[in-house]
């Protein structure tokens, strides 16, 4: 039986070799070299990040951040570059979604 470190690499690797995965690598690497994408890309990721810490702390997020919420989807839908990103990235975590039901299912089993 192969080492499980050893499968998870491959996994890894296997991941990389998907066209969805090159899409979505390719979309990112255009949303860098353009500099109005690439703002709106990084300040979205940071209010990401930034609800995601209140979510940790149990604060739920108030009216302003729901407001800047649907501002950055204006924002993306009207950029062709990141709406093509965010799809190409739905694409990839159908492929993402299956693997982690594959993987947690031993775990599920235990928890029957």
């Amino acid at each position: 039986m192969s080492n499980i470190y050893d499968s998870a690499n491959e996994l890894s690797r296997g991941l990389r070799e998907l066209p969805e995965y090159k899409a979505v690598k390719a979309a990112k690497d255009a949303i860098q070299a353009d500099t109005e994408a690439s703002k709106i890309f990084t300040d979205y990721v940071a209010f990401q990040e930034e609800i995601q810490k209140l979510v940790q702390t149990g604060q739920i997020p108030d009216a302003s951040f729901q407001e800047k919420m649907e501002s950055f989807g204006k924002q993306i839908q009207g950029n062709n570059l990141l709406s093509e990103f965010f799809t190409k990235q739905q694409q990839l975590s159908i492929y993402l979604s299956d693997i982690e039901k594959i993987v947690f299912e031993p775990v599920s089993e235990l928890l029957k």
